[in-house]
């Protein structure tokens, strides 16, 4: 029998959020579940749920992330597993993307992960358990033309989790890196992502194609979230998590495919880039 667990789960309006805290309820346990707004709506579509709590809060803000925490402690007493899920994407050529647009996109995806780690893990290391289940993607293996702005804020998340994962064993806290395909949430929908505003013909071909894929992608993706939510709650509950988690097979096989072409360089370089070591008898002054 599962033991009941209380889950904080932020971005939880939509998508893969709602679909974990909706998966969450049905396993028996607690939520504490973030939006930005319109708990309401959230309350409602998760039928005013008694073992759910909804706060409101932005990643981006420090404060209202404390709030939140607090509040949590409050009504269910401890927060076993946090889930970092908020997050969004911005199509754009690297070159193409503005300071602005650029630090947005970490502010979210990246800073606003951190600061709600920090918020949360002064209560885990006191209770000495935990598990923080961090939202990658498929682009934290690899780039392609378009996304790899918004996967570099999934590469950066990746090096975080393997971090706080050696950082936070000793104290008996868990750390999962997520890395989802592509699934059929509203993360291609229009409005859901953002577009680059300085277009440079140059990069037409390749990520030009990109600035219409939500349009084509859209409700065809192929991964299905339900499923997803499923084994994120039943993640929660792993007695010995893994530290990165590929989920769908195209994440699998974009995983495989990374490295397999790190592989293949070692192959091809390693008699020159690995013959780097001081020859004997030659000192360094």
């Amino acid at each position: 029998m599962k033991i009941q667990k209380v889950l904080f789960i932020t971005g939880a309006s939509s998508g893969f959020g709602l679909e974990i805290a909706r998966a969450a309820l049905e396993n028996g346990d607690k939520v504490i579940a973030t939006v930005r707004s319109k708990p309401e709506v959230l309350a409602a579509l998760l039928n005013k749920n008694h073992n759910l709590l909804i706060t409101i809060m932005d990643v981006t803000n420090e404060g209202q992330i404390r709030e939140a925490v607090a509040e949590g402690l409050l009504a269910f007493g401890r927060i076993d597993v946090l889930i970092n899920n908020a997050g969004f994407g911005i199509i754009t050529a690297i070159e193409e993307a503005t300071d602005a647009e650029v630090k947005q996109q970490y502010e979210t995806n990246v800073f606003g992960l951190l600061n709600v780690i920090r918020a949360v893990l002064p209560h885990m290391r006191k209770n000495r358990s935990g598990h923080i289940i961090n939202f990658s993607s498929l682009f934290g293996f690899d780039a392609i033309p378009g996304w790899a702005l918004y996967g570099s804020t999934k590469f950066a998340v990746e090096g975080l989790s393997k971090g706080l994962a050696a950082e936070l064993e000793p104290l008996g806290i868990k750390v999962t890196a997520v890395e989802p395909g592509l699934f059929r949430t509203s993360f291609l929908s229009p409005g859901s992502f953002s577009l680059s505003r300085n277009v440079i013909d140059d990069y037409e071909s390749t990520v030009g194609p990109m600035r219409s894929a939500g349009d084509t992608l859209h409700g065809r993706q192929p991964g299905d979230p339900l499923k997803l939510a499923r084994i994120v709650a039943d993640l929660a509950h792993a007695g010995n998590p893994p530290v990165q988690l590929p989920i769908g097979k195209d994440s699998i096989s974009m995983f495989r495919k990374s490295t397999e072409k790190t592989a293949a360089v070692i192959a091809e370089w390693e008699s020159i880039s690995g013959d780097t070591d001081v020859a004997d008898g030659h000192h360094i002054l």
